[in-house]
């Protein structure tokens, strides 16, 4: 919970200070109240606080907990730099038993408290559905935050959204057989259950079949789990206006199939799913804000597991788009549910542009590690706004080319195409883009490879914690309100 001021209280059981280098040296204290002046001074005499990046100074000032956060120098400070800082305090021993926390900020601006909201909702998460919470757990979801801003607007705008990117995580970081493709259609269901502006279609075995998704369906041949694909339409503009698609991918664990992914590399693929709850987290944003755009949302949920059913490498299905595919390898399954399921919506709702988002290649995180997505598509405006909205809300994403004569690596000699590259080991992201690119036509398009940037097997260096970082959500409800 998040509450907002328009001036310092200090009347709460903590409070966090940001202070820059500067602030510090030239002796500004942002504050009437004497003793937090004379407290900062004291502790600056005694050599024990500066403003450093990273440094924290506890002190307790008329029966309350106060933490000095250094910033740095004022010209290094980066809207990074406050989430990172804001949530090393928030989860710091001094704070840990207590659950009011007021948070003033080294200057106030929209951007400065919009970075503070993620720090505190965003930063402080952790999953704890399988820990046993003891009676005097105090964790950060129980914890409520007061935050001095003149901007009340622009940070419950930004408590919005990071409340969607949680929902997002949750998704991700819970168990696969609990969160299966079935688990994810009920969750769409009650989301969007008697809400305005919206229909949704649902396909299953028997519709996938009938209408022809046998890319899709081959990648769950193996598995008990039934596959489902899941459409919502919201029509916030007026309905002959152009719509914007959002396609996630959505497996729900990911064996590798009968290429199975060795030790090490198949422990956390749960996360392999993480394109279809970021697609989930902007459609909850999207409900409770209730934007004038006309926007879809869509993925494909399926398992590739294991049995005598599993397809093969070397076999041939037909796509709903009618090309033949060739199986070069079973761990490249996600260009094939994505391949179905953007064939059918561009087919059977006509968005003007679309946008997916996949964990779609181990070279993306080869190429650009863990803290940039890799940005591919047919159209450089989609492109370049898809890049701003990344910048401006720190999803951060870099673009790779993507040209005609990538083709030529995804041909087969007994299909049209394969879902693997015949240049091993050469450009893997962008083949497996090039394979999407078969798929959508003239469609303005733009592909987020996502697999380094969503999900943190340890302590993030940034400010998320183990785990699931909802990585897309934020972008989406970025690039939806400003495009």
């Amino acid at each position: 919970m998040i509450s907002f001021y328009a001036k310092p209280r200090l009347d709460k059981q903590a409070a966090v200070i940001l202070f820059t280098k500067e602030q510090v040296q030239n002796n500004t204290c942002p504050f009437a109240l004497k003793p937090v002046c004379e407290t900062l001074r004291a502790a600056v005499n005694a050599f024990q606080f500066e403003g450093g990046k990273g440094e924290m100074f506890p002190a307790v000032i008329n029966g309350q907990v106060m933490i000095l956060t250094g910033l740095g120098k004022a010209s290094e400070v980066n809207l990074t730099a406050v989430r990172v800082a804001l949530r090393r305090a928030f989860l710091s021993v001094p704070l840990k038993k207590l659950t009011h926390i007021e948070v003033v900020m080294h200057e106030d601006s929209a951007d400065i408290a919009h970075a503070a909201v993620e720090a505190a909702i965003i930063g402080t998460y952790a999953w704890k559905k399988y820990i046993s919470r003891k009676k005097d757990d105090h964790t950060v979801d129980l914890k409520k935050f007061y935050l001095v801003t003149a901007f009340e607007k622009e940070t419950r705008l930004a408590a919005i959204v990071a409340q969607g990117v949680n929902f997002a995580r949750d998704l991700v970081n819970d168990n696969a057989d609990t969160v299966t493709p079935e688990f994810l259609e009920k969750t769409v269901r009650s989301l969007v259950k008697n809400a305005p502006q919206t229909t949704l279609e649902v396909m299953g075995r028997k519709e996938l079949t009938a209408r022809g998704l046998r890319l899709l369906l081959a990648v769950n041949q193996g598995s008990n789990k039934k596959p489902r694909v899941v459409i919502v339409k919201y029509t916030g503009a007026d309905k002959k206006a152009p719509y914007t698609a959002f396609v996630g991918k959505g497996l729900t664990f990911d064996s590798g199939g009968l290429n199975l992914k060795p030790s090490g590399s198949m422990e956390t693929m749960r996360e392999d799913m993480s394109g279809a709850a970021a697609v989930i987290g902007i459609l909850k944003t999207v409900l409770e804000l209730k934007p004038k755009k006309n926007l879809i949302f869509a993925f494909g949920a399926v398992e590739n597991a294991i049995d005598a059913n599993s397809y093969k490498p070397g076999d041939v299905f037909t796509g709903y788009s009618g090309k033949t595919v060739e199986i070069g390898n079973t761990d490249a399954e996600g260009r094939l549910v994505l391949a179905d399921v953007l064939a059918y919506v561009i087919k059977n709702y006509q968005p003007a542009r679309i946008i997916d988002l996949a964990t779609l290649t181990g070279a993306c995180v080869v190429a650009l590690g863990h803290d940039y997505a890799g940005v591919l598509g047919n159209n450089d405006d989609l492109i370049m706004k898809v890049l701003a909205s990344a910048h401006a809300s720190d999803d951060r994403a870099w673009q790779l080319p993507l040209y005609p004569e990538y083709k030529d690596d995804i041909r087969s000699k007994v299909a049209d195409i394969k879902n693997t590259s015949n240049v091993r080991g050469s450009a893997g992201t962008i083949s497996g883009a090039e394979f999407l690119r078969q798929f959508v036509g003239e469609t303005p398009w733009a592909h987020l490879d996502i697999a380094g940037t969503a999900f943190v097997d340890g302590d993030s260096h940034w400010y998320y914690g183990h785990g699931a970082t909802g990585y897309g959500v934020r972008l989406g409800v970025n690039f939806l309100l400003n495009n």
